[in-house]
């Protein structure tokens, strides 16, 4: 695929995962590992305010979204050859435990988006 985006054409790909948080405190730790890191390109002030997010989301969906490597997201599709990984955006949210549809989504509501990261 060149760089010319009239010649292209974009597919959206969805993948919902389900993950069943077995240990709160222990994915709160790694989250907090890695804002902590200088690689997180925060100051001080936003390395506090996301620790603080962290550790007070009783969900785990803060602590988690954190912990997604955006390299993993585009290797979905990174081994087809036919296809050039452009951007992922994450968006991690509470669930009642199951993948069916309609259960929390809206009718239409593709793109999960609530506070997402663009990578």
């Amino acid at each position: 695929m060149n760089g010319d985006t009239e010649d292209g054409r974009f597919l959206r790909l969805s993948v919902d995962v389900l993950v069943e948080v077995r240990d709160l405190e222990a994915l709160r730790s790694a989250a907090v590992a890695e804002i902590r890191k200088p690689e997180a390109g925060l100051s001080d002030e936003e390395r506090q305010e996301q620790i603080g997010l962290v550790n007070s989301d009783e969900t785990g969906a803060a602590a988690l979204q954190w912990l997604v490597d955006p390299e993993h997201v585009l290797g979905l599709v990174g081994h087809v050859a036919a296809v050039e990984p452009r951007e992922a955006m994450l968006g991690v949210e509470p669930s009642a435990g199951t993948l069916e549809e309609g259960e929390e989504d809206e009718p239409g509501d593709e793109q999960h988006d609530h506070d997402g990261y663009a990578f």
